[in-house]
């Protein structure tokens, strides 16, 4: 345990602030800078990561939950990813031609999820739920789209919320949001533009269980209205099962996306679906340099192989519900049930902390994000589990969540929540879920 519950960020400060001089925000992904992590009270640079741990630039050891955004789901390093991709650095990592890895890793997915009949890749999931939207307005001849959930940085999607500068008015218009598990508000939201929906896509499953019949009700009235119902799984895929959320719940899309855990942490994604419907892209225009970069095709083949051989998913889930059993007794013992809880699945789970009285739940929130990561633990209020989580990383968190908590609820009972802080309240990115 860390004296006093304070680390030096000291070296991450200045590489922070040279950061700032190059680069705006001074990272490359919104959550992954000042806006998810307060500074003076949390660190922004790694120096290296393995299995479940990571070490930031100032030396300070995590236990990671974070696992770059879901998207390492064997942990860092993973042996058998690393010596696959070692293997094949010697041959090439891209090529004046196809591989034969882009056929292999395609097989490998039609042969995963339900909805795959063919495959084609991108690097992020963006580019996967774009490809998708593209080829759903393809086939469908129409324009309009229905979006439950977050579906990444690019215009059509994210022009619906509050980071729309820079999207234009026109595209802004064709995307329509609708609630989670409100099956009516999806049905009018239909009927309003009867013949004009060319999508529906949404995210199997974030925050909350889907309630019983919605995922069977949004496919039934998204195909009744002749648009095409896309699963965004860009983080259920090979995570809540093999096949993702669509073999967990029993429900099979026309298209779905796929990236985070795909290849371990390797850059890779892809769109997946109804021969018919994937047929589009070969007119429409979703072609990439790095499409069938081979360092990235590895990993996936590698991930996919060790996720089948040693039921990843099943590890996932035993270890987040340990998770998830633990920090529920932890909230009922420290008397915090009046302002935190849990949401989500076993592998992808969230603590949530209410607002305050007369407060947002934003100091509260980076109170404890200060708080967790002074005692070695990583992350953004959620438990993304990986292969490499066991019973020791679960301890490990619960022991800091047992220090933190009563911490929190002395702050939230006494209203000195802001004076405790060594660092500047976190401001809202924006709010998907």
């Amino acid at each position: 345990m860390i004296p006093n519950a304070v680390r030096s960020y000291r070296r991450s400060e200045e590489l922070l602030d040279r950061a700032l001089e190059v680069i705006p925000l001074g990272a490359q992904t919104f959550s992954k800078s000042l806006t998810q992590y307060p500074r003076g009270s949390a660190p922004f640079f790694v120096e290296r990561a393995e299995g479940a741990r990571m070490v930031d630039a100032d030396g300070n050891e995590y236990v990671d939950f974070n696992n770059a955004l879901c998207s390492v789901t064997l942990g860092h390093a993973d042996p058998d990813v690393s010596a696959a991709v070692t293997e094949q650095i010697g041959k090439g990592t891209i090529f004046s031609l196809s591989s034969e890895l882009e056929i292999e890793v395609a097989e490998a997915i039609v042969a995963a999820v339900p909805c795959a009949e063919k495959v084609r890749f991108g690097k992020n999931g963006s580019d996967a739920t774009a490809g998708a939207i593209r080829a759903a307005r393809a086939f469908t001849g129409r324009e309009r789209v229905a979006v439950c959930g977050y579906h990444g940085w690019q215009d059509w999607y994210i022009g619906t919320t509050a980071r729309a500068k820079g999207v234009p008015a026109a595209t802004r218009e064709l995307t329509h949001t609708f609630p989670y598990n409100d099956l009516p508000a999806l049905e009018r939201l239909l009927a309003a533009h009867p013949g004009e929906f060319a999508a529906v896509i949404l995210e199997p499953m974030n925050v909350a269980w889907p309630v019983p019949g919605f995922l069977e009700g949004a496919a039934e009235a998204t195909r009744r209205h002749g648009a095409v119902f896309v699963m965004d799984e860009t983080i259920t895929g090979f995570r809540y099962a093999l096949g993702g959320a669509q073999e967990l719940f029993g429900v099979t899309p026309d298209l779905c996306c796929l990236g985070k855990g795909l290849a371990n942490g390797y850059p890779l994604a892809a769109v997946a679906g109804r021969a018919d419907i994937m047929a589009e892209f070969e007119q429409v225009f979703f072609s990439f340099t790095m499409g069938g970069e081979t360092l990235s095709l590895t990993a996936a083949k590698a991930a996919i192989a060790k996720g089948r051989r040693e039921n990843v998913p099943a590890h996932l889930a035993r270890i987040g519900q340990a998770v998830l059993d633990g920090v529920q007794a932890l909230i009922e013992r420290h008397g915090a049930g009046n302002f935190l809880g849990l949401a989500g699945h076993p592998s992808w789970s969230f603590l949530t902390i209410a607002e305050a009285p007369d407060a947002t739940g934003f100091p509260l929130k980076t109170l404890f994000m200060q708080e967790v990561l002074a005692r070695g633990i990583l992350t953004l209020g959620t438990h993304n589990i990986s292969f490499a989580h066991g019973d020791a990383e679960v301890a490990a968190l619960l022991d800091v969540y047992d220090e933190v908590f009563p911490i929190l609820a002395h702050a939230r009972a006494t209203g000195d929540i802001e004076a405790r802080l060594r660092c500047e309240v976190l401001q809202p990115l924006f709010k998907v879920r």
